[in-house]
């Protein structure tokens, strides 16, 4: 038995109190020593929870994920395992699983609803109904993961309706997906029984679904960053807010994870119970997680914090074992194989051309260009003359307007090209096998050799990121072309260079040009994507250009 002397911040009672805590697995016991705070001690709370997150997107395996992860006190993750179902189906979910078995931590997976994400692009696999019931049914799938198919909810699709029921059958909760849908269309979306969103962008969005109902997970991932525009829900909504990062690349969950968002609510003058009730408690509860809390014979999931304003971890426990101390990982890595699906070969310089004919002109000779937008998921659709050559529609650099490309990487086909602004490359390329949701290839570049260049690299080693300028370098994604094995902070440190390229050497202004590439196929997020089908408009479902 171990026991320890902390103020005990207890989110149930509001209140703060030194305490002496006995532990094992469990919390034994927990003897109030006094009513004030004892200011030589440290401050002990339960473990943070990440609401919601997809481990592929951090280039970790989980094992690796979570050896960062507690040294920001992180201690749960309930994580959407879509990223590797869209390459590998339900083998590669069962294999998240099993690697997250074999580290001190708890993770938490649901059961991807949506795989492909839509019709309109090639993915490496298919789950219906019956594959989604049958992960359902493991006892390590803890909920219905988020159903981003929201137009299929509101016309009553006969499979998207068979997962919904499937996972009320079973009594687990199901995940939302549904930005900007609002008034009657929200009401309807959430009477179905889905109970959480992560995609709101703007306070009345949220006040709109809260309203009907459904919990709101405050985001802020590498790419998509909603804190700001959120967090002052927490003063009238603590028992239906959690926080949650989404997606999260591995330089970026190095520096923190929930820990950084609690001391930026205790700046905003959010109150302390109220935030440890968004980071820590409200995730157990809802999704009903086996994560202690604080409590005589919970399990003994804990950390020790220096002080209530910075949030920095002292120890972290899980299970009564210490798992971090002082930032420094007390997770050693584990030996892993890989998982894989990738079936093309390296493609040629013609497959860029993009054909003046080919493109979709309005009256003012323009086309439908995608707007990338710094921070948000989102897009928007601009219309804007291109440059053209010979009859071909180029890059141009002065105007910021870049060709972007994906291509399909399970089988050979045709690549899907188009413009976007915003990136700011003046020079080179950029590639990446993380596309969310398919994980197609999808690159950006000022001209098709550098283009050529960053995406045969990634073809070389049948996934990965890559920079393209002169010389070629690539971070290699050998688990499903999402993850790496190797040791996370060395992938870290690996991304944080090719990251400074892209910036430094390329010209790009985005706070994570990687992380907003990956995004650029999504297309249940509008307004325009491209997917490796074509360019895809959001708002109307539908091609504009195939």
């Amino acid at each position: 038995m171990n026991s320890l002397t902390a103020n005990l911040v207890n989110a149930f009672a509001k209140e703060i109190y030194p305490v002496e805590i006995s532990f094992d697995k469990k919390i034994i016991s927990i003897k109030k020593l006094g009513n004030q705070i004892d200011s030589t001690l440290p401050f002990i709370i339960p473990g943070f929870v990440d609401a919601h997150v997809h481990i592929e997107s951090s280039m970790l395996i989980p094992s690796e994920f979570a050896r960062i992860a507690v040294t920001h006190g992180t201690v749960a993750t309930v994580s959407d395992p879509h990223e590797i179902a869209n390459v590998c189906g339900v083998n590669g979910v069962k294999y998240m699983i099993e690697n997250g078995k074999k580290v001190p931590f708890k993770f938490y997976f649901g059961a991807p609803s949506c795989v492909p994400a839509t019709v309109f692009e090639t993915a490496g696999a298919t789950l219906d109904s019956n594959a989604v019931r049958e992960l359902l049914e493991m006892d390590e799938i803890k909920y219905l993961a988020e159903m981003m198919n929201f137009p299929g909810v509101l016309h009553g699709d006969e499979e998207v309706m068979k997962k919904i029921a499937h996972a009320h059958s079973l009594n687990k909760p199901v995940d939302g997906h549904a930005p900007g849908l609002r008034g009657d269309d929200a009401k309807k979306y959430i009477e179905v029984g889905i109970s959480t969103d992560h995609e709101c962008f703007t306070k009345e969005e949220a006040l709109d679904k809260l309203k009907y109902g459904m919990k709101i997970l405050i985001r802020e991932g590498s790419a998509a960053k909603n804190f700001e525009a959120l967090i002052d829900l927490l003063n009238d909504y603590e028992d239906e807010i959690m926080f949650c990062s989404d997606d999260k690349h591995p330089d970026s969950l190095v520096l923190g994870h929930i820990n950084q968002l609690c001391e930026r609510a205790v700046a905003k003058g959010i109150d302390i119970f109220k935030i440890i009730k968004a980071a820590c408690v409200n995730p157990v509860l809802h999704y009903k997680l086996n994560v202690g809390l604080l409590r005589e014979n919970d399990d003994a999931d804990f950390i020790l914090i220096k002080d209530l304003v910075s949030f920095k971890p002292l120890k972290t426990y899980i299970d009564g074992t210490l798992v971090a101390e002082n930032g420094q990982s007390l997770i050693n890595s584990v030996a892993e194989k890989e998982i894989n699906n990738f079936s093309i070969d390296k493609i040629n310089i013609s497959d860029f051309r993009f054909e003046k004919k080919q493109a979709l002109f309005n009256e003012r000779e323009e086309i439908p260009i995608i707007e990338a937008l710094d921070g948000q998921l989102i897009t928007n659709k601009v219309f804007l003359q291109p440059k053209t050559k010979n009859d071909s529609l180029r890059s141009d650099t002065e105007k910021d307007i870049l060709k972007i490309v994906v291509v399909n990487r399970y089988q050979k086909a045709p690549v899907a090209k188009a413009f976007i602004k915003n990136f700011g490359l003046k020079k080179g390329a950029l590639a990446s096998s993380v596309a969310h949701d398919s994980h197609n290839i999808v690159a950006v570049g000022v001209d098709d050799e550098s283009l050529l260049s960053a995406i045969n690299a990634v073809i070389e080693v049948k996934g990965g990121v890559s920079v393209a300028e002169r010389e070629t370098h690539v971070l290699p994604l050998n688990v499903a072309g999402l993850m790496s094995k190797e040791d996370g902070y060395i992938v870290a440190r690996k991304y944080a260079q090719l990251d400074k390229m892209a910036k430094d050497l390329l010209g790009s202004k985005l706070s994570a040009p990687f992380m907003t590439l990956s995004f650029m196929a999504l297309l249940v997020i509008p307004h325009l994507k491209l997917s490796d089908k074509g360019l895809f408009d959001g708002d109307n479902f539908s091609f504009i250009i195939k």
